[in-house]
């Protein structure tokens, strides 16, 4: 990942993996690059809240709207074993940018 100031300039990865995570990979790059921290912050956590609904959210406008393209993966929410999938670039990307930061688990810099 990287940052200028506050906004995320670029974020890259290297990896293989199931067609899930290689789509939600792709989708978090188109929505996260260009945008401030804060915004990316809260772009991730709505997809993570969608991914741990175990299919019982309902996407509404507002949820669509944060998430655009990766409100396709709402379907995925119902299978646990793919929901990991889906999750593993979002969860590097949060750990990447603690790691820019230089936050410590607890969210305090080091």
């Amino acid at each position: 990942m990287r940052l200028d100031g506050d906004t995320i300039e670029d974020v890259s990865y290297e990896g293989q993996g199931c067609s899930i995570s290689q789509a939600s990979a792709s989708v978090l790059n188109e929505l996260l690059v260009g945008k401030e921290l804060a915004e990316a912050r809260r772009i991730q956590e709505t997809f993570l809240e969608l991914m741990q609904s175990k299919g019982k959210a309902e996407p509404d406008d507002a949820m669509e709207e944060v998430l655009e393209d990766a409100i396709a993966f709402a379907g995925v929410s119902k299978y646990p074993a793919r929901v990991k999938c889906a999750l593993l670039s979002w969860m590097a990307w949060k750990d990447a940018t603690a790691q820019a930061l230089g936050e410590t688990a607890g969210g305090k810099t080091a």
